[in-house]
């Protein structure tokens, strides 16, 4: 696994936003990735870095909350922290159920989204200590044949 520094990955069409966030992220030694689309998203290469996704609702073309979905079906257990300007109650309680870290209405304080990165990147870390533990035991199992 490399020693690269973790990465916050943010998706969000308004430019304004995407680079408040990368500032913000850049402020406390992470690395910022910002994409206008889920679609840039998915054609970057992503560093096999502890990471997390700070994912607008409302998008172009399919919301944030279908691509949260998209995401789980193609099994990149990426954790997600949804930003919106728009949430009800509803869809927020839809995120949530679906693995969502946060879910925050802007405007947001500074230290809301730091905290909610934090735990996404705790939960990425931890989630990739266990998947490198089991695949040693594989790996180990495997030569007792």
């Amino acid at each position: 696994m490399a020693a690269e520094r973790p990465v916050v990955f943010v998706i969000d069409d308004d430019p304004s936003m995407r680079h408040a966030v990368e500032d913000l992220v850049a402020s406390v030694g992470l690395e910022p990735r910002a994409f206008a689309t889920p679609q840039e998203f998915l054609q970057a290469k992503r560093a096999d870095a502890p990471s997390c996704l700070v994912l607008d609702v409302r998008l172009p073309g399919a919301s944030g909350l279908a691509f949260q979905e998209e995401l789980a079906r193609a099994g990149v257990p990426l954790p997600v922290i949804f930003i919106t300007g728009h949430g009800d109650i509803p869809m927020s309680v839809r995120a949530i159920k679906a693995g969502a870290v946060e879910f925050l209405c802007k405007p947001f304080r500074d230290q809301e989204l730091l905290d909610a990165i934090h735990a996404g990147i705790d939960r990425d870390r931890a989630q990739r200590q266990a998947m490198a533990a089991v695949a040693e035991l594989e790996q180990r199992f495997a030569t007792l044949w």
